[in-house]
Parts: structure tokens; sequence; C-alpha cells
């Protein structure tokens, strides 16, 4: 299992970007390299790591495929797993950020239908969870409700208001808190610094707050 890290780390790395972490992925691999070793038959006289392989790909695949906390059809996870291809192929040529309608066309797909898959395949986000370094999460800007009603109507309200706000805010709340993007991720794809997206990120909040009250 030592000796073959290396080969579930690899594997892990082809992976990446379809709304699992890296450790996750890691993990399920390491579980098809074990099944590898209390299977592998050393007197079939191949390698190791060409057994070991097909089972770490499959085990990993067959996690992305049936254990998402929402579930995603296979052709969207496919599709969606092209234009992450295609965006890692445009950032490497050019150094910057893809317009989503640059990878949309790369695959022979709408704009519509890139937005819908990437947003399938992104990673569930908590409203507890903290916000980069600050002090706050977003279910900080809907205030408190004990019906779910109540709640369904909060959110209506924040999507509404959430449309209201100036081009470049609305812009850095889809690429943070729906493409997934860090504050250095958001601040290159804009053509600004990280210290100036935070402080645009502190001030939407505190806009939030205020329309929301």
């Amino acid at each position: 299992m030592e000796l073959n890290s290396g080969l579930v780390n690899g594997i892990a790395h082809r992976f990446k970007g379809r709304g699992t972490d890296f450790e996750d992925l890691q993990q399920i691999g390491s579980i098809g390299l074990l099944k590898a070793v209390r299977s592998f038959d050393l007197e079939r006289g191949f390698a190791f790591s060409t057994y070991a392989v097909p089972l770490i790909i499959g085990e990993i695949r067959r996690y992305l495929r049936d254990d998402g906390l929402i579930k995603v059809s296979r052709i969207q996870k496919r599709l969606g797993a092209a234009l992450m291809h295609e965006r890692e192929k445009y950032l490497t040529e050019y150094g910057v950020e893809p317009r989503l309608e640059d990878i949309a066309a790369a695959v022979g797909v709408t704009a519509e239908e890139a937005a819908a898959a990437l947003d399938s395949t992104s990673p569930v986000r908590s409203l507890t969870e903290p916000i980069g370094d600050d002090d706050f999460s977003l279910e900080d800007v809907i205030p408190a409700s004990e019906d779910s009603l109540g709640k369904m109507v909060e959110k209506i309200a924040l999507t509404e208001t959430i449309t209201t706000l100036p081009p470049l805010w609305r812009q850095i709340i889809t690429l943070r808190y729906f493409r997934d993007y860090s504050q250095q991720q958001t601040a290159d794809a804009l053509g600004l610094t990280q210290v100036k997206i935070s402080r645009e990120e502190k001030k939407i909040f505190a806009s939030l707050r205020t329309a929301l009250a």
C-alpha cells in the first residue's frame, strides 16, 4: 500500500474538479488499491500496477456516480468533466480564466447547457461554512426563521436582492459561491487583486444585510 500510494495520487488528480475534495478521492482510490492488493495473483506474471490501475479508477468512478449528496445524471457529469478539462487547457495555454462561452463552444454545447452542467457538478456548500478568513458565513445574511416556509421566502428574497447588485458584485458572488473559486482565483478571473476581492465581499454582505433587514 505504501509503495503504491503515488499511483493512487496520480489517478486521483485525474478526477479533480468534479465536486469532490482531492483528499476524498485519495481515500476512495486507496480502497481500490487495497482491493487490488488483496486479490492480486503474482503467478499470473504481469505487473501489480497494471492490475491495480483499473480497480482504483473503478472505485473512484463508482463513488462519483453513486455517492453524491445530490444525484446528478451521468450525462451531466460527463459534460461537467469535459468543461472542466477545457477550462484547464485554456488556463494552461492562456494563463487566464476562460469565459463560459469559450469552454461551452469547445465541447459543442450552449452557454446555458454548460452553466447547468457546471452548477450540477459543483460541490455542495453549507450555509454555515466559514467564508475565506472572515468570521461570517452565508447564513449570516439570512435572518433566523423557525418554519420552512419562512426560510423559503427568505431564500427567494436573498436571490431577488442579489439580482439588484452591481455587475461586479454579482460576478464575485457567482465565482465565489456558485463556481467555488477561491478569493485568489476570483481575483485572477476578474483582473483584480485578492485584497480587492476580500474588501468587495465585505461590502457585498453589508449591503445584503441592509437590504434584507
